[in-house]
């Protein structure tokens, strides 16, 4: 499917590519054993491919949070993103203290929000964790301002909460340290996907608190159903889904922006991790969804392109 797309749109762009000198190209990413460092080395390597004069680098971060505070610092050219992170930053929102100006290349696949529990636990809904230890995503990313919004409108408020990378979670999690371990990222999520196959784990439905999510943060959350076969006990369930994107500062140069811009749109079907479930990885059609954060000029000159 993904592949069809990809060939529908194969025309060759008339948008300006890169055309200045050797550089390097920073790109915030995310922490090994998540989709987002995997999905950046990937688009650092077919950037490099398509274009040799732009040296793409995929930095190892605490993610969303973390990669807009760089990005506003100009520690890196591109970031990636959770859209709510994005809107936050734009707004100077909590956890933001000040607001930076975005613009995105493109929306590049949809997070899916995973309350993950020991197969053998007790826990069935998110209210169970009432009074139990969970692992709230790592400082820094969009997982832990994502799993802080879901604590406060389930009203969660005797959490024993643990800040905890994702790697150091799933250890926490099958040692019966913490109770539950909340990600946001694709399925399956590697990292978890080999814990599945060691002890086995269930994710928590969410379709009882997504309605509080909308209400309180808007249509930057959707509730969508996690695929079923991502790992081996879970089924299609309902969660929440928020969208990732690449987002840059508004200067940076239009013939850069419109080069990555190609590569994430003529060349997506090698940016997406083998073990990734594709219907919820990059479509071409959905680039330009980029969830209120404003197109980069070069951007949108490629979409043009392709599009008419």
């Amino acid at each position: 499917m993904l592949g069809a797309l990809v060939g529908a749109f194969g025309v060759a762009c008339t948008a300006p590519g890169y055309r200045g000198a050797a550089r390097e190209l920073k790109i915030a990413a995310g922490e090994p054993g998540g989709p987002y460092l995997a999905f950046a080395e990937r688009l650092a390597e077919q950037i490099r491919q398509a274009q040799p004069l732009l040296r793409a680098t995929a930095l190892t971060t605490q993610a969303s949070v973390a990669n807009l505070a760089l990005l506003a610092a100009r520690g890196t050219d591109l970031a990636l993103t959770h859209a709510d992170a994005a809107e936050a930053a734009t707004t100077g929102r909590t956890p933001f203290s000040f607001a930076t100006q975005l613009r995105a290349l493109g929306r590049i696949y949809e997070n899916y929000l995973q309350v993950v529990v020991r197969a053998d636990s007790p826990v069935q809904r998110v209210a169970d964790l009432k009074g139990r230890s969970v692992s709230m995503g790592a400082p820094g990313s969009g997982a832990a301002l994502l799993a802080t919004r879901l604590a406060a409108v389930a009203e969660l408020t005797d959490l024993r909460t643990r800040q905890l990378r994702l790697a150091d979670a799933v250890t926490a999690l099958e040692r019966r340290e913490v109770d539950a371990l909340v990600w946001s990222g694709g399925v399956p999520t590697p990292a978890i996907a080999e814990l599945d196959e060691r002890v086995g784990v269930r994710l928590l439905p969410l379709d009882d608190v997504y309605p509080k999510l909308r209400a309180a943060h808007g249509p930057v959350y959707e509730q969508v159903s996690v695929p079923a076969g991502g790992y081996r006990q879970v089924r299609s369930l309902p969660t929440v889904g928020v969208a990732n994107l690449v987002v840059c500062l508004p200067d940076l140069p239009d013939d850069i922006a419109a080069e990555v811009t190609t590569v994430l749109a003529e060349r997506a079907d090698r940016l997406v991790p083998q073990e990734a479930l594709g219907a919820q990885f990059l479509d071409v059609r959905a680039l330009i969804g980029t969830a209120g954060i404003p197109l980069h000029p070069g951007a949108a000159a490629v979409y043009r392109a392709l599009h008419g």
